[in-house]
């Protein structure tokens, strides 16, 4: 069974996640603020680029609404 408890020691509780997690709230919170996407809607902010240290930028043109299955898909 999955180790939740270990998984948060080892990859969710690095720096660098919690800096990607706070910037993809951070984007979803601004495209909220824009009307582009509402609490539950079956949307994903997409950022359509990151820089090569794998920053988020989380300028409104670099954001994008796409369905959680499109979004989801194009990631892997």
């Amino acid at each position: 069974s999955r180790d939740y408890g270990r998984e948060y020691k080892t990859y969710h509780k690095a720096p660098l996640q919690k800096k990607r997690r706070a910037s993809r709230n951070a984007a979803r919170r601004l495209m909220i603020r824009k009307g582009a996407v509402k609490k539950g809607d079956g949307k994903d902010v997409h950022h359509k680029s990151r820089n090569k240290r794998g920053k988020l930028s989380s300028s409104r043109k670099n954001l994008s609404v796409q369905s959680k299955a499109t979004n989801r898909k194009n990631n892997q």
